[in-house]
């Protein structure tokens, strides 16, 4: 047999091997069944209702972080009252009644962030019905907030900043970083994010699918979009962050409309990411989303019923901003809830409550 056919046989078949394997290895869509699968996890068809009011119910509240710490459940909150956002702590023996216990990032008479201190809890266990502590890092828990000098409902332009605390049970002011870590005029802010950047949320990637060991998902709009989108960025020291990307990774890419406010927990070896969307379509709702991956970068969403949406009239406005856990074999869905009660935190279940 000719040598110089056997080494062109040879050759092709190691390529298709090799071919074979980068196949292999790259992410993939997550199949419709697997996503019917989540979907049955973690729906919470039983609404409880209202949960929780601020002291002072003619302020705003927004944005539930809920996170088990010494025994007792924690909530972190934010709260407008006009004048701009502040962060904070509430605790519960039993995530149905919760007692508010102070502020954790209070107004200031100057800085970049001076009127705007809206916090979210980082590095949660993300393990679905695990134990939702936050991870220690350099001997301290950590927190990213939106943060802005201009005072009103979120003026001005926006960014992130980081913060830090050694008892995060604890209603103390938490350390803050002495400016923004990723803001609308970085000179890298990509098309999407170019205007103004909202809510965060941090986790610990321990796989780094990204090659970094933190990741951060934050809603942001462009002064070229009209509507806000979820981006990446990353770091490995929870202070110095960089974009991912180039693109958003959750986005509805249309005029009017918000996809936002993201929260990330682990099924198996499958992330799930819980979000708001907003103004998709002429009924002028918010309710509640989730979208699935394989490495915290490829995202595919979900097409099937809203996991939460108006129906009552504490949240016949909006039904939006989740923050989903499993405890004791219970999913307990918390959102922000938009109705005749004002803006407030509700509560639906998987099962109900008696």
């Amino acid at each position: 047999m000719n040598f110089r056919y056997l080494y062109l046989l040879w050759f092709l078949l190691l390529s298709g091997i090799i071919i074979s394997c980068k196949t292999t290895h790259k992410p993939s869509g997550v199949s419709n069944s697997k996503m019917e699968e989540i979907y049955q996890t973690v729906k919470t068809p039983y609404k409880y209702g209202v949960v929780f009011q601020h002291p002072d119910s003619t302020k705003m509240m927004d944005s539930p972080s809920v996170f088990r710490w010494n025994g007792q459940w924690c909530m972190t909150y934010i709260i407008f009252d006009g004048r701009g956002y502040e962060t904070w702590l509430a605790e519960s023996d039993d995530l149905i009644h919760w007692t508010s216990k102070g502020r954790i990032l209070s107004f200031t008479d100057s800085g970049w962030d001076a009127n705007q201190k809206a916090g979210y809890m980082a590095l949660l266990d993300t393990r679905w019905a695990g134990e939702y502590t936050p991870a220690a890092y350099n001997g301290k828990y950590w927190m990213s907030y939106l943060g802005g000098s201009v005072s009103g409902y979120e003026a001005g332009q926006l960014g992130v900043g980081i913060a830090n605390t050694t008892d995060p049970g604890n209603a103390v002011e938490w350390q803050r970083m002495p400016g923004h870590v990723l803001s609308a005029n970085d000179k890298d802010a990509r098309w999407f994010e170019n205007k103004t950047i909202f809510k965060s949320t941090v986790i610990k990637d321990d796989k780094r699918h990204t090659g970094h060991l933190f990741v951060m998902y934050y809603n942001a709009a462009g002064d070229t979009a009209s509507y806000e989108s979820i981006g990446m960025a990353v770091s490995d020291d929870m202070i110095h962050w960089s974009r991912y990307g180039k693109d958003p990774v959750i986005s509805r890419y249309k005029k009017g409309t918000i996809s936002g406010d993201a929260q990330i927990v682990q099924i198996g070896n499958l992330y799930v990411m819980f979000y708001f969307g907003a103004f998709w379509n002429e009924e002028g709702k918010a309710f509640d989303r989730f979208a699935c991956s394989y490495d915290l970068i490829h995202w595919t969403d979900w097409s099937g019923p809203d996991l939460i949406r108006p129906s009552e009239p504490y949240d016949e406005t909006f039904a939006h901003k989740p923050f989903v856990i499993k405890w004791k074999g219970v999913v307990y869905h918390f959102y922000n809830a938009v109705g005749k009660n004002g803006r407030v935190i509700a509560l639906a279940t998987s099962a109900p409550l008696k």
